[in-house]
């Protein structure tokens, strides 16, 4: 069972070095990045968290398969994995619909882009020559020059049914975003259908103390939209401390391998703090 925490996508870029060498100075397994439209590329904060830390691992949660030419992301994966050998985990996804359609980047098929870009990648990592003809992919004689001797585990971040099946069979875990509760995840794993070594991933907001209302208010609103249920059914990690840490202990007993935590507020790490102290 790991635990995680998320670098905010609203923190300024800046605090991301002190937020990181923090984080790897306690008992935590991961940071994690963010790439959404306009807030922050995924590789650049992954390569600035992993460059200035020694010990945690950084995941990339997520970049988007129609902003990533396979080969270079495989490119960018592997360099980082090369220089920080058994310390990225890669997410990739089909990237919020409205966004990729205000860049010119909706794809035909979201599926088979996704499938075709996890399968190319994964192969590209493991120092293959990669020809494919895909319905969106098109790669013909492609390999790295300088493939990684331990290629970083790929995982999909999705939640639909046909996304998490798909993820069970091409990708090495699936990130499940922020909102999702104990009671969903059996149903999830078994939509999933991955194997023993699949890794799921949890992500959820976390908040400790007073004003939880005033710092989730509109986030939780956009983000029960996105799930499509209503704002009180959002699950998070809010409260005490103790009840912070039940909440995380309730997801890794419903079946979540990591829960990444997304502290909310201008003070992240006194809310990691908080959570720490209660497990």
């Amino acid at each position: 069972m790991r635990l995680g925490v998320m670098f905010d996508r609203d923190l300024p870029p800046e605090q991301l070095i002190p937020f990181a060498r923090a984080l790897d100075e306690t008992s935590l397994d991961d940071l994690w990045v963010v790439e959404d439209l306009g807030w922050t590329g995924g590789i650049s904060a992954a390569a600035t968290a992993l460059a200035v830390t020694s010990r945690i691992r950084v995941g990339i949660g997520i970049t988007p398969a129609p902003l990533r030419n396979p080969m270079l992301l495989a490119m960018e994966l592997g360099n980082l994995a090369r220089v920080h050998p058994g310390r990225l985990a890669a997410g990739i996804g089909h990237g919020v619909g409205d966004w990729m359609r205000q860049v010119g980047a909706a794809p035909a098929s979201p599926l088979s882009l996704l499938e075709e870009t996890i399968t190319s990648v994964r192969a590209l990592l493991r120092g293959e020559t990669v020809t494919l003809h895909g319905r969106s992919v098109h790669l013909d004689g492609v390999s790295l020059v300088h493939p990684p001797a331990e290629p970083p585990p790929v995982l999909a971040g999705v939640k639909k049914p046909k996304s998490l099946a798909l993820s069970g069979r091409v990708a090495q875990g699936t990130i499940v975003p922020e909102g999702v509760g104990p009671a969903q995840l059996p149903g999830i794993i078994d939509q999933i259908g991955g194997g023993d070594d699949h890794e799921l991933v949890v992500f959820t907001y976390l908040h400790t103390g007073p004003g939880t209302a005033e710092a989730t208010g509109a986030m939780v609103a956009g983000q029960a939209e996105f799930l499509g249920v209503a704002p009180e059914e959002v699950v998070m990690a809010t409260g005490t401390g103790a009840e912070a840490a039940e909440r995380v202990k309730s997801l890794w007993a419903a079946g979540a391998d990591s829960v990444v935590v997304r502290p909310l507020g201008s003070d992240p790490l006194t809310h990691v703090q908080t959570l720490l102290s209660a497990l």
